[in-house]
C-alpha cells in the first residue's frame, strides 16, 4: 500500500515538472526584438539552455542573459541541457533611436479584413417558420468572413449583395477561426421582406478616440494607444484591412468615479487625415504619418526610447490634451515594474498624482489610452489601463515595446 502511495506521489511530481517545462518552454517567442546593447532576458528554468548558432553576432552570458551587442539579426537556439534541442528564437537588433513623444487626442477608423461575426439570431422565413441557417457550420461569433463562393467580401454591403445573389442556393463561405481559416457551406433563408439572410449579425469597421503615443522621425511612422483596439461585441483584437487616423474634436469629458470609469467623448466626423493605420496589436495601433501638421507637433522636442534598465519606481510625466487644448504635462508615479514582461501591456503600474488633472478627469479615463509617460528626458511608455475600482491607478506599456512593433511598419 505504502509503494502504491509513493509510486502515485512520484509520478505526480514528474508530471507537475513536466507541466512547469512544458509552460516555460511555450512562453519562450520565436521572434524577438532588442535594442543593441540592451539584454535578451527570457524566463527559463534549469536545464533549459540558449546558445547562439553562428558568428554573425557576439553572444555573451551576463548574469544569466543574453546581451547581443550588434546590429542585425542573429538565431538563437533552445536546448535541453545542451542536448536535446527544442526551437529556434529569430532575435532582430535595432539600432537605438529617438520619437516626439505627442499625446494629442485623436480619432481611429479601422476597416476590417472581411467582416466580422458580432452575433447570430433566428431568421423568420417566408413561411413564417423560424430558422438558424448558421446552426452546424462551426461559424461562432468573432469569426471574420472573408469570402462567399470563393469571392473575396470587402464590407458588410457586400456581403448582403452576395447573399441576395443567391437566390436561396447553397452558399460556400470562407471563415477565420482564431487566426484558422474554414470552409463551410449555408444555404439562405428568404424573407417575407423578399431578402436572403443567414442569420448572422456582423461589422466591418470600427471608430473611437485614443491618444497618440509617438511619432518617429526617422521612418515617419507612429504609435498608438498601447493596447489593441477590440469588437465591442466579441471582445476579439480586430483583424485590420486597412485604417486612418483622423484629427478629432473633444465633445464632453465623463469624469471617472470608482466602479465607474469616465471617457472622453469625441468625433470623427468631418476631421483631417492625419496617417494610415497599418497595425492593430496587443501593444498598440501603428502606422504612418502622412500629415504632421495637423497635430502641431513640435519636431524640436526629440528625445530617447529609455531601456527598461533606466527606467525607475517613482516620479514621471504624462502628455495628453483635453478639452481640445494644448498638449500638457501632468505628474505621475511609477509604483511597480515588471522588467521581464513581453507577453502583455502591463509592464508597469502607476497612479496618477497631479491634482489638476484628478480635478479634470478623476484619473485616467477612455481615450487617455496612448498618453505617453517621460521619466529623467525619456520616453519609457505609454498607459494602457484603468483600474476600475480605483481610477487614479492603472498600468502602462514599455515603450521599448511599442517602438519594437512600430519598426514592423517601418
Amino acid at each position: 500500500m505504502y509503494k502504491k502511495i509513493l509510486g502515485q506521489v512520484i509520478l505526480l511530481v514528474f508530471l507537475f515538472v513536466l507541466y512547469i517545462y512544458v509552460l516555460v518552454i511555450h512562453y519562450i517567442p520565436d521572434k524577438i526584438t532588442i535594442f543593441e546593447g540592451e539584454n535578451l532576458s527570457l524566463k527559463t528554468i534549469f536545464g533549459i539552455t540558449l546558445q547562439s548558432k553562428d558568428e554573425v553576432l557576439e553572444v555573451s552570458a551576463n548574469s544569466g542573459e543574453k546581451t547581443i551587442n550588434k546590429i542585425g539579426s542573429e538565431t538563437l537556439s533552445v536546448s535541453l541541457f545542451d542536448k536535446l534541442f527544442i526551437k529556434s528564437v529569430d532575435v532582430s537588433v535595432i539600432p537605438k533611436t529617438t520619437v516626439i513623444p505627442v499625446g494629442n487626442i485623436a480619432g481611429v477608423k479601422l476597416y476590417t479584413n472581411g467582416v466580422l461575426v458580432v452575433g447570430m439570431s433566428e431568421i423568420e422565413g417566408e413561411d413564417s417558420k423560424t430558422y438558424k441557417p448558421y446552426e452546424n457550420t462551426g461559424i461562432e461569433e468573432g469569426d471574420t468572413i472573408v469570402k462567399i463562393n470563393n469571392n473575396f467580401i470587402s464590407s458588410t454591403d457586400d456581403l448582403i449583395e452576395k447573399v441576395n445573389m443567391s437566390n436561396g442556393k447553397k452558399i460556400q463561405i470562407q471563415y477565420i477561426h482564431e487566426e484558422e481559416t474554414k470552409q463551410c457551406s449555408i444555404t439562405p433563408i428568404k424573407t417575407n421582406e423578399e431578402e436572403y439572410k443567414l442569420g448572422l449579425w456582423v461589422r466591418d469597421s470600427a471608430a473611437g478616440v485614443g491618444t497618440v503615443t509617438f511619432y518617429e522621425p526617422a521612418t515617419q511612422s507612429f504609435g498608438a494607444l498601447g493596447h489593441g483596439i477590440t469588437d465591442i461585441d466579441t471582445g476579439d483584437l480586430i483583424n485590420i484591412a486597412s485604417g486612418e487616423f483622423v484629427t478629432a474634436k473633444i465633445l464632453n469629458i465623463k469624469k471617472g468615479e470608482n466602479g465607474n470609469p469616465g471617457k472622453i467623448q469625441g468625433t470623427v466626423e468631418e476631421q483631417e487625415t492625419i496617417g494610415k493605420i497599418i497595425k492593430n496589436t496587443q501593444f498598440g495601433i501603428y502606422g504612418k504619418m502622412q500629415d504632421l501638421s495637423s497635430l502641431n507637433i513640435d519636431t524640436s522636442k526629440k528625445m530617447e526610447v529609455a531601456m527598461r534598465e533606466e527606467i525607475k519606481i517613482g516620479k514621471a510625466k504624462i502628455l495628453c490634451s483635453l478639452n481640445n487644448q494644448a498638449v500638457k504635462e501632468y505628474e505621475i508615479e511609477i509604483t511597480k515594474i515588471y522588467k521581464d514582461n513581453n507577453y502583455n501591456n502591463k509592464s508597469m503600474e502607476i497612479k496618477i498624482t497631479d491634482e489638476e488633472l484628478i480635478e479634470k478627469t478623476g484619473g485616467i479615463i477612455q481615450g487617455m489610452s496612448g498618453s505617453p509617460i517621460i521619466q529623467n528626458g525619456k520616453f519609457i511608455g505609454a498607459i494602457t489601463h484603468v483600474l476600475v475600482n480605483s481610477p487614479t491607478e492603472g498600468y502602462a506599456i514599455f515603450g521599448d515595446l511599442m517602438l519594437k512593433q512600430s519598426k514592423e511598419v517601418s
